[in-house]
């Protein structure tokens, strides 16, 4: 029996795959050479394991916008190391960065992670 794992933030479940012809069917076709550049420097940037904690974070409060002192407190890391990790993140366009005041706020982009949740949709 075949299995693949389907994984949320906090967990993942084993499902038995019923239909092998579908197994290796990507779900957007084959990729362009760009297209594989793009999503390879994506998930380059999230293959980090603070960047992965803060994009938990960051879904955990709904994907609304949090301050990087609020992460500082939340991660139990320093503020230039959120800072370093958030710009990687928006820099990237993962993330949506706004100032309100002196306060600095970053927001989940929810359209590039069903982007790469697509790419990646195998079965």
């Amino acid at each position: 029996m075949r299995q693949y794992i389907v994984g949320g933030m906090t967990t993942a479940q084993i499902l038995p795959l019923t239909d092998l012809s579908e197994c290796c069917t990507l779900a957007t076709g084959p990729l362009a050479d760009d297209e594989a550049e793009r999503y390879a420097a994506l998930f380059k940037v999230l293959a980090e394991p603070v960047r992965l904690r803060l994009l938990s974070q960051l879904a955990a409060g709904g994907c609304g916008p949090v301050s990087v002192n609020e992460l500082t407190q939340l991660m139990g890391l320093s503020q230039p190391t959120i800072s370093h990790h958030l710009k990687k993140m928006t820099d990237a366009g993962l993330l949506e960065r706004t100032r309100e005041g002196r306060t600095v706020l970053h927001r989940v982009r929810p359209e590039l992670f069903a982007e790469l949740r697509t790419v990646l949709q195998i079965g």
